[in-house]
């Protein structure tokens, strides 16, 4: 993220997450609409005690504006519901219908850099019979036996 090239301020972002409250959803957003950088594997939140909505400013920037816009009617798709009492989270009814009534994505797109791709497989040997263990987490092999004939563990 060099320089951020689709600069917005947070008097924008407030302002278009209202505009599309009301053109998408014809209810108000009364709570405030930031932007949050400490966000990292997520696009949004929608925060259920203060009903405020943050946005990942990176998703902007790598994405657009069309992004971001998805993004917010995804988090007004959990604030207008929660607010009324209805089904807010992603696995109940109310939820799906609403996103699908005004478009809004289920996923957003994953921001180069914030996955840890290059993960490390660590392999180990059972001493007796040659089976080969593979684990993204390292084993103690001082704890840790083979599960087929109870012998010891060695580090590849």
């Amino acid at each position: 993220m060099d320089k951020i090239q689709n600069e917005m301020t947070s008097g924008q972002l407030q302002s278009l997450v209202e505009r599309i409250s009301l053109r998408e959803f014809g209810w108000e957003f009364k709570h405030k609409a930031m932007f949050n950088n400490r966000l990292r594997t997520t696009g949004g939140r929608y925060l259920l005690r203060s009903h405020n909505i943050e946005i990942n400013p990176k998703q902007l920037v790598y994405f657009g504006e069309e992004a971001l816009v998805g993004i917010i009617k995804h988090e007004l798709c959990h604030y207008h519901l929660h607010l009324q009492g209805k089904g807010y989270q992603h696995r109940d009814q109310d939820f799906k219908d609403l996103m699908e009534r005004v478009g809004a994505p289920r996923f957003c797109d994953i921001v180069p850099g914030t996955l840890n791709q290059s993960s490390v497989i660590h392999q180990y040997a059972c001493t007796k019979c040659s089976l080969v263990y593979k684990r993204k987490r390292k084993l103690d092999v001082k704890k840790f036996v083979c599960g087929k004939c109870k012998g010891k563990l060695k580090k590849i």
